[in-house]
This record gives C-alpha cells, sequence and structure tokens, in this order.
C-alpha cells in the first residue's frame, strides 16, 4: 500500500469535494445573503432601515432621508468532517468509489451550512397561524399577508422552506399542485426538489427544527434577512498515518450566520405527527 498521495491527486479530489458540497450538499446557501473571503473571526453584516421622501423648498438643502443602519456581527467557526480510509489507492483507479467518499464530506459540510442558517431562522418571532394545525391554506396566506404588511421586497428573491410533511400537505391544496392554477410548467409533480408560488421558491428540507410537542417550524423569508458569512470554502486535506496504516481525508471549512432582519422571515409552525 502507498505511503503518500500524489499531489494531483490530492487537487483532484478536492475538487470533487467542492464540486459535490455546491450541486448537492447545502440547500440554502444561495438563499441567503453570503460574504466569502472573510478575514478574522468575525464579520458585519449592515441592517439598512426604510428611508423617507420629503418635499424640499426652492433653493433649499435636500433632505437626509436619515436611515437607520444598524450592524449586525457575525462570528465564523471552523468545521471538519474528515474519515479513515484504508485503501485510498484504490480511489485513484475508482471512480465511482471516489465520488462516495467525496460525497460524504460534501454531504456533511452541507448539513452543517444548512443547520448554521436554520438556527438563525428559529429565531424568528413573527409567527403564521399557530402550532395546532399543519400546513394549510389560511396559514400561508396569514404569512403571505405578514410578508407584504412589513414591506418585504416583493423582487424574485423571497424562499420557503418547509418539512417534507408540510410539502405533502401543500400538494393538498390546489391553488400549489393544480395547472388551472399556476399553469403546467409550474407543477411541483415534475421534481420535488423546490417550485414557485406566490411569486417565492419553495423547497422541502428535512433538517427543520422540530420541538417535542411534535411541531415543525417552517420558514418564509427573504434573501437579505439571513447573513451568511464563509471565511474559508470546502478544503480536503489528505494524509498517511502508519500507525494506522490508513490515510485520514479530512474535509473542513469556516464559516457563520446571523438573523440581520427580524422582519424579513415568518415562521410558520405546523404540528406534524
Amino acid at each position: 500500500m502507498s505511503t503518500s498521495v500524489e499531489q494531483s491527486f490530492v487537487r483532484h479530489f478536492q475538487a470533487e469535494v467542492h464540486l459535490q458540497y455546491q450541486q448537492m450538499g447545502s440547500k440554502l446557501r444561495n438563499t441567503v445573503r453570503t460574504k466569502d473571503s472573510i478575514i478574522g473571526s468575525t464579520t458585519t453584516f449592515q441592517k439598512v432601515g426604510k428611508g423617507t421622501a420629503s418635499t424640499k423648498a426652492r433653493h433649499g438643502k435636500v433632505p437626509v432621508m436619515n436611515v437607520d443602519h444598524t450592524p449586525v456581527e457575525i462570528t465564523l467557526y471552523d468545521y471538519y468532517a474528515g474519515d479513515w480510509v484504508d485503501q485510498l489507492d484504490e480511489l485513484k483507479s475508482n471512480i465511482n468509489e471516489q465520488q462516495v467518499v467525496a460525497r460524504a464530506g460534501a454531504y456533511a459540510l452541507g448539513r452543517k451550512t444548512d443547520e448554521l442558517v436554520i438556527s438563525e431562522l428559529d429565531k424568528s418571532t413573527n409567527y403564521a397561524g399557530t402550532g395546532v394545525d399543519g400546513l394549510t391554506k389560511a396559514k400561508v396566506l396569514a404569512a403571505f399577508e405578514m410578508m407584504g404588511e412589513g414591506d418585504v421586497p416583493d423582487d424574485g428573491e423571497r424562499y420557503a422552506i418547509v418539512g417534507w410533511k408540510q410539502w405533502s400537505e401543500l400538494l393538498n391544496i390546489q391553488e400549489f399542485a393544480n395547472a388551472h392554477y399556476i399553469g403546467k410548467e409550474e407543477l411541483p409533480w415534475n421534481g420535488t426538489q423546490a417550485k414557485r408560488w406566490l411569486g417565492t421558491l419553495w423547497m422541502p428540507h428535512s433538517g427543520l427544527t422540530k420541538d417535542g410537542s411534535s411541531v415543525r417550524y417552517c420558514y418564509w423569508y427573504h434573501k437579505t434577512a439571513i447573513g451568511h458569512a464563509v471565511g474559508s470554502e470546502v478544503n480536503t486535506d489528505i494524509t498517511w498515518h502508519g500507525d494506522r496504516a490508513a490515510h485520514f481525508v479530512n474535509n473542513s471549512m469556516s464559516q457563520g450566520a446571523g438573523l440581520i432582519d427580524t422582519t424579513g422571515v415568518v415562521s410558520m409552525r405546523c404540528l406534524e405527527v
């Protein structure tokens, strides 16, 4: 068994992990506001308030909007996903085995990215409906009204994530699943990864919080409401350990998340039994 790994293989393996992370690892990273290449252990996102337009006298000074700029600090943490491989040499000639190991590391890091985002969404106290029933049409419309009343931009960057139980309940809502309402091209039966409805991209997610009373927390939010900071993208290191007669494959990243604008997140609590 080889006690060293060619650098070309390491680079190829790392590229495979990074690709899998981007494609399949995280479902929520592209739905939030992201800052890359952060230097240091913290970074700051600006929460910008509403401005007010007003008139001015002839030759007078233009009035200042006095927009409130509230900084939100996000701390970055280091995360690792590693495993021992006794027969790493097989990966050099077997692309299927390489993808298995690469995907495992990428999925682990992707789940952690989504956990960071979901933990911040859980801080929302803007509740639409109660947790005594499932995801009903009335609850969806209540959340829709809250987004509108909060002046959350309807600019194509709204997202809604629900549990798989709630996705099934949505399929029973005619306005969500019937071509007469949404058109053939938007039918959820064409694929269960995502669909657009009410100006929002809806997605099922298996990692949403479920409390002890069987209530699943689902969310409707705007992209700018959650901040995601990246200090280090996915990196891979492969080292030989003679005492174990194995290589250790380690994947790592440095990331953090924070709730920037509470108005831009509406929580839909749904009973799930």
